[in-house]
C-alpha cells in the first residue's frame, strides 16, 4: 500500500501512461469545425468579431490551422493569447454582492486562443484516454460525469451499506478557491510525471500557463495589466481539465487511507462505513485522515475551506 509523506507532488500515478511528446498536427477540416462550433462571442483583444470571422472562415480558416499547427509544433502559446480580460461574475443572485468572495472571476479569451486550446485538449483527451489516467471518481469536467452520475455512486454505496447493517459516516470538503491558487511548478511536474508528458507538448504547457497577463472590466471601467504568476484561468477551455490533473492523486490519497470518495469539481465527498459497535474507531480514522489530507493540501499549496 502507498505510504503517506508529505512532499507535493506524491503520490506518483497508479498507472504507467503512454509517453506524450508531440502533437497530431490540426487539420484544416477540424479547424474549420470548431470554428463553427464556437459562439458567437469575442474578447476585447480580438482583431475582428467573431461573426466577421466565421464569414470569412473559407478564406481564414488555412492560416489559422497553420497558426495551431506552428503552436504546436514550436511548443509555444504565444503571449499576446495569454492576455484576458476578466470581469467579476456574481456566483449566486442571492449572495452579497459587496464582498469580494461572491463573485468569480470569469476570463474573457481571444478566439484563436480557444481554437489552440480545443485542438490541445482533443489531444489531451486521447492521451488521457488511452494511458486510463481519467479519475473514475471525478465527476464534472469529464464526458459521461455529471452531477446525476456522483448522486447515483454515493446513493447506491449508501443503499448496500445499510442492506448489510452498517452505517456510514460523510464529510464533505471545500477547496478554496482552487482554480485561482493553482501553483505552476506542481501542476507541470504533475503534467511530466503522473501524465507522462514530455518534449515539444510539456514546453507547450509551460509556455501555455507562463507569463499570462489579464485586466478587469467592471461595467465601462478598466484596469491596468496585471501579471499571473499563478492559476488557471476560469473561462479557458484547458483550465478545468488542468485542475482534475492537478486533483487527481486526492483519490490516491483518500484509497490509502480506507475511504471512499466521489470528486465533483472542487467539492469532494469522503465517505465509509462500519458496524455501530466501532462508532469511536471509525470516528478517529476518519479524524486522523482529515489530518493527513490537509496536509496533503498544504503540501499542494490548497486550502481546504473549513466555513
Amino acid at each position: 500500500m502507498w505510504k503517506y509523506t508529505l512532499t507535493p507532488h506524491s503520490p506518483s500515478s497508479p498507472t504507467t501512461p503512454h509517453d506524450f511528446s508531440s502533437f497530431t498536427p490540426a487539420s484544416v477540416s477540424e479547424i474549420l469545425k470548431i470554428l463553427s462550433n464556437c459562439p458567437n462571442k469575442q474578447s476585447d483583444s480580438d482583431p475582428i468579431p467573431t461573426w466577421l470571422l466565421m464569414e470569412c472562415a473559407s478564406v481564414l480558416v488555412p492560416t489559422i490551422t497553420n497558426i495551431v499547427n506552428f503552436s504546436l509544433t514550436s511548443g509555444q502559446f504565444q503571449h499576446i493569447l495569454k492576455e484576458s480580460v476578466i470581469s467579476p461574475l456574481l456566483k449566486k443572485s442571492t449572495l452579497d454582492k459587496d464582498e469580494l468572495s461572491s463573485y468569480r472571476p470569469i476570463s474573457n479569451l481571444s478566439v484563436i486562443s480557444k481554437i489552440i486550446e480545443r485542438v490541445v485538449k482533443s489531444r489531451f483527451i486521447d492521451h488521457f484516454t488511452s494511458s486510463k489516467l481519467l479519475n473514475p471518481y471525478q465527476c464534472a469536467y469529464c464526458k459521461h460525469h455529471s452531477t446525476e452520475t456522483a448522486l447515483l455512486y454515493i446513493h447506491d454505496h449508501l443503499i448496500n451499506v445499510i442492506g448489510s447493517q452498517k452505517v456510514s459516516c460523510l464529510c464533505i470538503l471545500d477547496l478554496s478557491p482552487v482554480f485561482d491558487i493553482i501553483d505552476h511548478n506542481i501542476l507541470i511536474t504533475r503534467l511530466s510525471s503522473w501524465c507522462d508528458i514530455h518534449g515539444s507538448v510539456l514546453s507547450w504547457f509551460k509556455s501555455y500557463l507562463s507569463s499570462s497577463s489579464f485586466h478587469v472590466k467592471c461595467d465601462n471601467n478598466l484596469s491596468s495589466f496585471h501579471a499571473s504568476s499563478c492559476s488557471v484561468p476560469q473561462g479557458s477551455i484547458l483550465g478545468p481539465l488542468l485542475f482534475v490533473v492537478y486533483t487527481t492523486p486526492l483519490s490516491t490519497l483518500f484509497c490509502s487511507l480506507s475511504l471512499y470518495n466521489h470528486l465533483y469539481a472542487d467539492d469532494t465527498q469522503l465517505f465509509f462505513s462500519f458496524h455501530p459497535l466501532k462508532f469511536d474507531s471509525s470516528i478517529s480514522h476518519l479524524q486522523n485522515a482529515l489530518q493527513h489530507i490537509s496536509s496533503w493540501t498544504t503540501a499542494n499549496l490548497l486550502t481546504l475551506n473549513s466555513s
